[in-house]
């Protein structure tokens, strides 16, 4: 993080920033963010002092306020065979499977172009070429070959990508986002999408001092992880360094990419949790998964 503003300061401005053309009260304000009215009315003032607002809009200085926290580019991960959504996936990569009529990595790729992210890249392996027709649709998309795809677990995708990490989204291609205001265009913070659960047989975190403390496959009273995460400039400069360490180790090329930060080298980052709900997303893991939301694929 590399700007000046609190935590507070940016949730109300980002939302004043995303809220263009909305008449938005102080009220709608205190809704939106979780804090209270009162607290609202003291941070507007406060920023109208400093010349950041000007009475419920951004000034010039407002927006330069916001510029540091600005996503610079998204990584999208799906290089990977997709085995457990098989017979589907032994002509077409699992991102590019076609859900209600439309692609898995479409409700990604529109959000991010919703959010002004133009600089967009997909790390591709199993039948990579397969991607080109994304090109159609999303000029701006470039790609990323990962060469070892078949022979190492997600891990060498963040490797094949390790030196644009930096203000970036990473986002496993295979979910389903149904709330493509998840995907904004400012970040304060390093961090992954998850929401609470009692009990989960998935990925999931426990937090510590409001940051993620451990993972696991499973647990109770925890956050589910969602697969998509954002990396500070930072951070994303400690992942180049990391990543490579850890892909070396024996076992290395077994492990995801996610448990370089978390769970290797976690003592050199802090990750929070961006609260989100169960709803929001849908990660399609098998055919029968497929299936049941599409009816298509019943047939």
């Amino acid at each position: 993080m590399s700007g000046n503003l609190t935590a507070k300061e940016f949730k109300l401005l980002e939302l004043i920033e995303g809220s263009v053309g909305e008449r938005l009260t102080q009220r709608d304000l205190a809704t939106a963010t979780g804090f209270s009215v009162g607290s609202v009315n003291k941070l507007i003032a406060s920023l109208v002092e400093d010349g950041l607002l000007d009475k419920m809009a951004l000034t010039e200085k407002g927006k330069e306020a916001l510029e540091p926290y600005r996503v610079r580019r998204a990584i999208l991960i799906a290089a990977g065979f997709g085995e457990r959504m098989v017979p589907i996936t032994l002509n077409t990569p699992k991102p590019l499977v076609r859900v209600r009529g439309k692609r898995i990595i479409d409700s990604l790729l529109d959000a991010l172009e919703a959010a002004d992210i133009e600089e967009v890249y997909v790390v591709r392996g199993y039948l990579g070429e397969q991607f080109d027709q994304l090109r159609y649709r999303y000029p701006n998309v470039k790609f990323i070959e990962n060469e070892i795809y078949n022979e190492a677990n997600n891990i060498s995708s963040a490797l094949a990508a390790s030196g644009l990490l930096e203000n970036a989204y990473v986002l496993e291609s295979d979910i389903l986002l149904a709330n493509p205001r998840l995907i904004t265009k400012y970040q304060y913070e390093t961090n992954y999408l998850a929401f609470a659960v009692e009990r989960t047989d998935d990925w999931c975190f426990y937090v510590k001092h409001g940051a993620i403390d451990s993972m696991a496959v499973g647990g109770l009273n925890c956050h589910q992880m969602c697969g998509i995460s954002y990396w500070t400039e930072e951070d994303g400069r400690k992942l180049a360094e990391d990543i490579p360490k850890v892909i070396e180790m024996p076992g290395g090329k077994e492990r995801y990419w996610d448990e370089v930060p978390l769970r290797y080298c976690k003592d050199r980052y802090r990750v929070t949790i961006r609260e989100c709900r169960r709803e929001d997303l849908v990660e399609i893991d098998t055919f029968a998964e497929l299936q049941k939301i599409d009816p298509a694929y019943r047939l």
